[in-house]
């Protein structure tokens, strides 16, 4: 398995290529590059989640809690006074990054359900959802923040299944095969739960044909994410 570091590193390098790419295609400008990176490397520490109490599901949930809170000022901002909105702020950064926290410590298990290219479109539809629905931004770029998570967690799971070859000794390790998976095997009730969580983040997902109507046109022209 890949450490902490090589994952990050890797990751970044991942997204940094994969926003190059969309740069030039014309899909986001040079300024929005930095936002997907960092979305890429975001992705690539994900799969991790589910290693209790490990420094990569620590800093996960800090992003995580910080992103909740940063939700919750664009959603309850323009109903509520300063005081409220400070004390919702906090009880959503504490609730995630303390209540949420110790709950998925309680029910998962390293290379569980987390661990698993379901687990990555999950995560791709659900950035995409609250991009779109939460932060209000558009249809093209709401997917792009999907995609990219989806990029840096692919890597995560490719980085661990090649680390699980010693190619020295050309033998297989035992965690062989544990990484890059379709589900959870072992627990297919939790597998099952996620794929109904998918569908149902797919249902209320973004519209596809503003992504799709890029590739029809060359002469595109570069949104900013923000817009």
């Amino acid at each position: 398995m890949a450490n902490f570091n090589t994952h990050v590193t890797i990751a970044t390098v991942a997204s940094t290529s994969a926003a190059l790419l969309a740069a030039k295609a014309h899909l986001i400008t040079n300024a929005d590059m930095a936002w997907l990176i960092f979305l890429g490397t975001l992705g690539g520490m994900l799969p991790d989640i589910d290693a209790s109490n490990s420094r990569p599901v620590k800093l996960l949930f800090t992003l995580l809690a910080l992103m909740g809170a940063g939700v919750t000022l664009q959603v309850f901002k323009d109903n509520n006074d300063a005081y409220e909105l400070m004390l919702i702020i906090v009880g959503t950064y504490v609730l995630i990054r303390h209540g949420m926290f110790a709950l998925f410590n309680r029910l998962t298990v390293h290379r569980g359900v987390f661990h698993s290219l379901l687990a990555a479109l999950f995560f791709a539809f659900f950035m995409a959802c609250v991009s779109f629905h939460f932060l209000h931004w558009n249809a093209l770029h709401a997917w792009l923040n999907g995609i990219f998570t989806a990029i840096g967690f692919i890597v995560h799971l490719l980085l661990d299944e090649i680390f699980s070859v010693d190619l020295l000794n050309a033998r297989m390790k035992k965690s062989f095969g544990t990484a890059l998976k379709l589900c959870s095997y072992d627990n297919l009730i939790a597998s099952i739960l996620m794929a109904i969580c998918t569908l149902l983040l797919y249902w209320v997902a973004p519209p596809t044909l503003p992504f799709v109507k890029v590739w029809k046109n060359s002469h595109f022209q570069p949104l900013n994410l923000l817009e």
